[in-house]
């Protein structure tokens, strides 16, 4: 099969997959980073009444038209206890940031413009404009306005509306369901002690925490050995559990221990195609099995990731009605870059900040698949494509951002 480009590749498998419907309501706490299903709309008005905004008197702009006009204070207003009579001419009611504004009041005069004289009176200092300090009632939003429209990922400005219109859950669309299944004889769990041929599994926590972070649910389906009943007894689970993704990590090359593809073939997936023109991640394979997308990403840790970033991401987020994550930037080169060959190169690489604001980057000199401690002090890939010269130093080049919200 003829090696893909990594644009047709990510364009064949996004052209195959779709929104998913069916949504649900959950609370506040649970909805950031889902989308909204459907346009909300306020319960109540905003504010519910004519409320003070700053603390001072509450009166008639015409009794206080001149500096030194005397008015009597006949009671208070405070947030959650206003007054309950009507201010009249030469009258005034001491009022609180968010409370009440009493009816006859046409504004609010600020407590430092006051002065406090006996016997219950004050003395305008000065002339403040009529309706000043007052916010309106509705002046933020009104009974069954649609405030939050459908396709919203929701975060935390979205929540302090969502609970300022008296909503205590949220609709949104469902979570994509991701399967992972790691397959191999040589993995050992984290904080077990592997045999003498084997090491630890890795990918798993990894690509699952992408998944989550991508929007999906994950359900952990376990290492599974080199064994044909083993991985096709997992894909059954993950068929059984309706997963909307299947991941698998190893052996869905064509080795004589690499079972994943010829398994999952004759369960009856359509392969789409596998093999990829780009390093590291060449063994991608990707196809579907009824109506679940299945992905899989190469064994080696750092090959994993990358596709996982690549491909996987895009796929879910794609599900879960998300946008495209937004991990492209410029750098400028701080050393040669060697010329590249027919295959699409992820280069792991530091940023660093210059005084101007630009970014400049620095590849890691050793770029082997298997090394994850240069992978976690990476900030981006340097994306080189095919049959790219050399570029030299100080040239502008594309990344892939690790960690764009830390820029």
């Amino acid at each position: 099969m003829t090696l893909l480009s990594v644009a047709t590749a990510l364009s064949r498998l996004l052209e195959k997959a779709s929104p998913l419907p069916g949504q649900e309501d959950v609370p506040l706490d649970a909805a950031v980073g889902r989308v909204l299903a459907a346009d909300v709309a306020a319960r109540l008005t905003q504010p519910p009444f004519d409320s003070s905004a700053m603390d001072g008197y509450a009166l008639r702009a015409a009794d206080i038209a001149t500096v030194g006009a005397e008015l009597s204070v006949i009671g208070e207003s405070a947030a959650g206890h206003g007054f309950a009579g009507s201010v009249g001419p030469g009258e005034t009611v001491r009022i609180f940031t968010g409370a009440p504004v009493p009816d006859g009041a046409d504004t609010v005069m600020l407590q430092e413009d006051a002065e406090v004289l006996e016997g219950g009176r004050i003395r305008s200092t000065f002339v403040t404009p009529q309706g000043r300090h007052i916010r309106p009632k509705g002046q933020d939003f009104m009974l069954d306005e649609v405030v939050l429209e459908a396709g919203r990922a929701v975060d935390f400005a979205t929540l302090l509306v969502a609970a300022g219109m008296n909503h205590a859950t949220l609709p949104v669309w469902r979570k994509p369901i991701v399967a992972i299944i790691a397959t191999g004889d040589e993995l050992a769990l984290p904080g077990s002690a592997p045999g003498p041929n084997q090491i630890i599994a890795s990918s798993t926590y990894a690509v699952a925490a992408l998944a989550r972070q991508s929007g999906a649910e994950v359900i952990d389906l376990g290492i599974v050995p080199d064994s044909t009943e083993a991985i096709g007894a997992a894909v059954a689970d993950a068929r059984s559990r309706k997963a909307d993704v299947l991941i698998t990590l190893g052996g869905a090359s064509v080795g004589d221990h690499d079972l994943v593809q010829s398994v999952l073939t004759g369960a009856g997936m359509q392969l789409d195609f596998w093999k990829i023109a780009m390093r590291p991640g060449k063994p991608l394979m990707v196809g579907s099995l009824d109506e679940m997308h299945v992905l899989g990403l190469p064994g080696n840790p750092v090959s994993s990731m990358v596709c996982a970033l690549l491909f996987m991401e895009p796929l879910i987020r794609k599900l879960a009605h998300l946008p495209p994550a937004r991990r492209e930037a410029t750098a400028i080169t701080v050393a040669a870059l060697p010329a590249n060959d027919h295959r699409q190169d992820f280069v792991r690489a530091r940023l660093y900040r210059e005084t101007s604001g630009k970014l400049s980057v620095e590849s890691f000199g050793k770029q082997d698949s298997s090394l994850m401690k240069q992978f976690s002090q990476a900030d981006c890939l340097i994306v080189r494509p095919p049959h790219a010269p050399e570029l030299p130093a100080g040239m502008p080049c594309p990344v892939l951002l690790l960690h764009p919200e830390s820029l």
